[in-house]
């Protein structure tokens, strides 16, 4: 029983303090240690639990992931210093008009992280359309984090096959999926929150306007200007989008199931687990090449550009590295036995259960990633069996868990939300609510109605 305490004791520091401001590179071993040293037996092994452990499984999330937080960092930086991001935001935003800036906003966002690119990349790059458009259509700027969350955070994080995000990405070793697992499915959901939360936003807008509130008046705002006859063509800059989308489509579903891939089992791994992996690297690289030619001249410093999203991958992949290795020492303690049996316990049915240990990790850890990753790699090999018995589709288990893993994930202590919040200018009372009901509302009903679907049969 000490044991258990110490893992809820661990869980509910690693929260607090991640949201007081704490890195998680520090917290994630220091806590997962502390949960140790309360396990009974497990105190005079803190030394190992640290290197064979937790950093064990750092170093394996790493080999598995670390390409696609690398090239999707690169391919994103550098659809934001060609201006390729800021162009496809802002002919969108000039096609629809300030009449339907919620929609501009929420669509430009929607277009760019489909196709790749980073969610911290097109909050920078939408934020001063966003400000432009809201203010001309007389909107609260407290609605545009909303906007911008519900374009990135959301339907094409973690809902719409074939998106390119890391979200899509962790499940394919787990369940031997790709990209485009359970179309029905992601379909159904993403509908489910793009069309609730433009409601949502659009209701909030009428609701101000009633109110006499308009745009507002922000002294401190700062936004650059866009120079639109600096910014390259739209349908040049829209073609890494669909260079990404659909060789990874080709790659994924044509090519790869087409080969031999019985060589792999001299590397201790099967065609299935990497093709998924495979697929998104190759496509990202070609569309990272495509972006280098095509905007040779508007990239003033191609290799600083790289090199800083190389750089800024770093962060990204060692931070979730962190949390995967907290999980799995947690995992490693006799305590989650008891905490396993529970999580497996609410619901026999592998999809009920996944969706709610997905969920509550992602609300832990704040993180998306991390909270998919820590849950996979505790449970994920039980659910694929108990799936495999249920005879459900391991695609229907792949989808699942990145809609469950877009929920309690964007609770106020996301770093994603802090960081939106912090570029917009706004603080979590004057906006949380609006990101909270599009980021965390909305996508817990759409996950609800993807279990639904995937209980009658539909994929």
């Amino acid at each position: 029983m000490v044991g258990v305490i110490g893992v809820i004791l661990s869980l509910g520091l690693l929260m607090y303090l991640a949201y007081r401001g704490i890195s998680v590179l520090i917290l994630a071993p220091i806590l997962a240690l502390f949960a140790a040293f309360m396990s009974e037996g497990m105190s005079a092994h803190l030394m190992a639990t640290y290197t064979e452990v937790f950093m064990k499984n750092f170093a394996g999330y790493a080999k598995a992931y670390f390409p696609v937080f690398l090239l999707g960092a690169v391919f994103g930086k550098l659809m934001d210093d060609s201006g390729a991001a800021k162009s496809i935001a802002n002919a969108i935003a000039n096609k629809l008009g300030k009449d339907k800036a919620i929609i501009a906003v929420v669509l430009s966002c929607a277009v760019l992280t489909y196709g790749g690119v980073s969610l911290f990349v097109v909050a920078f790059a939408v934020f001063p359309i966003a400000t432009q458009l809201y203010r001309e259509a007389n909107i609260p700027k407290r609605l545009i984090p909303g906007s911008i969350a519900l374009g990135s955070f959301t339907f094409t994080m973690t809902a719409f096959p074939g998106t390119p995000q890391i979200q899509n990405a962790i499940p394919m070793p787990y369940f031997g999926t790709d990209a485009y697992a359970a179309p029905i499915l992601g379909i159904a959901g993403g509908m489910v929150m793009a069309i609730g939360g433009i409601t949502w936003l659009t209701y909030r807008a009428k609701k101000a306007a009633a109110a006499g509130e308009g745009y507002g008046e922000h002294l401190e705002e700062v936004t650059s200007g866009i120079d639109v006859k600096e910014l390259p063509n739209f349908w040049l800059s829209l073609t890494p989008i669909i260079i990404v989308l659909v060789l990874n489509y080709i790659l994924g579903r044509v090519y790869y199931p087409g080969i031999d891939g019985s060589y792999l089992k001299d590397f201790g791994t099967e065609l299935s687990k990497v093709k998924g992996i495979w697929s998104l690297i190759i496509s990202l690289v070609v569309a990272i090449i495509f972006t280098l030619v095509a905007n040779k001249k508007r990239l003033k410093d191609a290799k600083k550009s790289v090199n800083q999203g190389a750089i800024g991958s770093l962060l990204a992949i060692t931070n979730t590295c962190s949390e995967v290795g907290y999980g799995n020492v947690i995992k490693s303690l006799a305590a989650f036995g008891i905490i396993q049996s529970f999580i497996l316990g609410v619901s026999s049915n592998p999809l009920i259960s996944e969706a709610i240990s997905v969920n509550v990790l992602a609300g832990v850890t704040g993180s998306a990633s991390g909270g998919m990753s820590i849950a996979l790699a505790a449970l994920g090999q039980q659910y694929l069996e108990m799936a495999n018995q249920a005879g459900i589709n391991p695609q229907v288990l792949h989808r699942i868990a990145t809609l469950a893993c877009g929920g309690f994930d964007s609770l106020p202590h996301n770093g994603a939300v802090i960081t939106l919040l912090g570029i917009c200018g706004l603080t979590h009372k004057e906006s949380y609510a609006d990101i909270g009901m599009c980021s965390v509302v909305i996508p817990l009903c759409a996950l609800i109605v993807a279990l639904i679907l995937a209980s009658v049969g539909l994929v």
